[in-house]
């Protein structure tokens, strides 16, 4: 079966100016800018992406990072959930309660533990999966296109190296 040509969306008018007002900012204002903008940058240009694809399937964002986490490890606690999304407790509770609305999460205590709150994600929520992470995939794909292999991997190691340089400095500034 020959493949199907699609025509992109083209971006919003918004989304091109930002991309064009960073691109700018890279290559004339500041060049040699520090790494974490450059980092930062490129992640809120990723995060757009990814905003735009998950919208038209009517999922937020934010609910990204705890499916996420829970298509991986179903059954955490809220506060681990929470710790591994990198969130606070009460934007993780804000965020289920909404989850749970839509039917992607049910919340459960377990009598003998009552103070504890397990995640586990519905049917629906699991279903999700094979919607949303192609998603991802294909904004990973348009954002290395062009991009040798080698380089894609040089540039996974290099940010894996610096957040682990990272973390062991935050460990070694703990009293």
């Amino acid at each position: 079966m020959p493949a199907v040509a699609t025509v992109p969306k083209a971006p919003a008018p918004r989304d091109t100016e930002a991309a064009s007002r960073i691109l700018r900012h890279w290559r004339e204002a500041m060049p040699q800018d520090r790494m974490a903008h450059l980092v930062k940058d490129a992640t809120r240009s990723f995060l757009r992406a990814l905003q735009q694809r998950l919208a038209r399937h009517d999922v937020a964002l934010g609910h990204w990072t705890f499916l996420r986490i829970l298509w991986e490890r179903d059954g955490l606690t809220k506060r681990e959930l929470s710790i591994e999304a990198g969130v606070a407790e009460p934007t993780t509770f804000t965020a289920l309660r909404a989850m749970e609305t839509l039917g992607y999460v049910r919340l459960e205590q377990r009598p003998d533990n009552r103070k504890n709150v397990y995640v586990f994600l519905t049917l629906e929520g699991r279903k999700l999966k094979r919607q949303l992470v192609p998603l991802a995939e294909e904004v990973n794909a348009i954002a290395t296109r062009g991009v040798p292999e080698v380089d894609v991997a040089t540039a996974r190691r290099v940010l894996l190296l610096m957040i682990n340089n990272l973390a062991q400095e935050e460990d070694n500034q703990r009293p």
